[in-house]
C-alpha cells in the first residue's frame, strides 16, 4: 500500500506528518509525506518558527511527485489541519489527478476545526471550505464529535444522534464516517468511545479515558485508520486495531509525564495491535 499524506510537519513533537507517517511505515506501508508547514513544534505551545508553506510551493511537489509516475500507485491520500484556503484547493487538485491515474484511489479528509472544550481554533473561512468544499469530495472522513456536529448542522451527542448526523454527513459525499471523541451522557463513567459509519452498518469501541491533551493523537488514528480500513475493507475490524494502537500510545505517552507523543517508544502497539477492545455493533 502507498499512501500520500499531504499534511503539516514539525522538528518536535508529533504532529501533522510528524505524526502520521512513522505509525504508517511501522504497518508496513510506503508513505509520500507533502509538507504543508515546516514549524520548529506544534502551534499548541504558543510559539514556533518556521515556514508556512505557500500553496504554490506545495503544489510544486506534488506535480514533481506526479511526473515520476507516481499517482498510479497511491492507494490513499491523507490530509489533515488546513493552514489556509489555498491548501485547500491544492488538496482538492491533488486528489482529482490522483484518482484519475488510479480510479480505486481513496481520500481520506481529517477535517479538523476544534473540540468541544476549546471550540474552534483554525482560521474562519476554513469550517466552510471543509464542509464546503473538501467533505463532499472525500472518500472517508475523521471528524471528532464536535467537528461532526459543524458538518452537519446538528448537535449529536447521544448515539442515535450521532449516527443520524454520521448519515448526513455521508449524505455529504463521504461512505465511511469515524467520528473520534464521542463522549454521550449515558455512557460508562471514565469512558471515552469512538464509532464507525459506512455502507455496511455502524460499530461502538469505548476505552478508558486518559485525562491529558496529546497534540497529534488524531492524526495518528487517521492515518491507521485509513491504512486498515483501505487493507481490509472492514470497518468493525479497522477500528478495533486503530482504538488498540492509539489507546496504547496515549497510555505510554500518558505514563511517561511527557507532553510529546511517545511515538516511537510505542512502536510496537501499531505493528501488532494487542486488540483488547471489541467493537459493539450498533446498528
Amino acid at each position: 500500500m502507498k499512501v500520500l499524506s499531504i499534511q503539516s510537519a514539525v522538528a518536535h513533537g508529533h504532529v501533522g506528518n510528524s505524526a502520521a507517517v512513522f505509525p504508517l511505515q511501522r504497518i508496513g506501508v510506503e508513505v509520500v509525506p507533502v509538507h504543508t508547514v515546516n514549524f520548529s513544534n506544534h502551534t499548541g505551545y504558543g510559539a514556533w518558527r518556521g515556514p508556512l508553506i505557500p500553496p504554490p510551493d506545495v503544489a510544486e511537489v506534488l506535480l514533481g511527485v506526479e511526473e515520476r509516475g507516481v499517482f498510479p500507485e497511491i492507494d490513499a491520500v491523507l490530509s489533515g489541519y488546513q493552514g489556509g484556503v489555498g491548501i485547500g484547493d491544492v488538496i482538492i487538485d491533488a486528489v482529482r489527478r490522483v484518482k484519475a491515474a488510479n480510479p480505486e484511489a481513496v481520500y481520506a479528509c481529517d477535517p479538523v476545526m476544534g473540540n468541544a472544550k476549546s471550540g474552534c481554533f483554525v482560521a474562519p473561512e476554513i469550517p466552510e471550505l471543509l464542509r464546503d468544499r473538501v467533505v463532499p469530495v472525500a472518500d472517508i472522513i475523521t471528524p471528532n464529535q464536535f467537528e461532526l456536529g459543524f458538518l452537519t448542522g446538528t448537535e449529536p451527542s447521544t448515539i442515535e444522534s450521532t449516527l443520524a448526523s454520521a448519515d448526513l454527513a455521508r449524505a455529504m459525499g463521504p461512505s465511511t464516517v469515524l467520528v473520534t471523541s464521542v463522549e454521550r451522557p449515558d455512557r460508562p463513567a471514565g469512558t471515552i468511545e469512538m464509532l464507525v459509519v459506512d455502507g455496511t452498518g455502524a460499530w461502538l469501541v469505548s476505552t478508558p479515558y486518559l485525562p491529558f491533551k496529546a497534540n497529534g493523537s488524531g492524526d495518528v488514528t487517521a492515518a491507521l485508520f485509513t491504512a486498515h480500513y483501505v487493507a481490509t475493507k472492514d470497518a468493525a475490524l479497522s477500528l478495533e486495531r486503530t482504538v488498540s494502537s492509539v489507546f496504547d500510545l496515549l497510555d505510554t505517552t500518558h505514563r511517561s509525564g511527557e507532553r510529546e507523543l511517545r511515538l516511537i517508544q510505542a512502536q510496537e502497539f501499531y505493528a501488532t495491535p494487542r486488540m483488547q477492545f471489541k467493537a459493539e455493533r450498533v446498528r
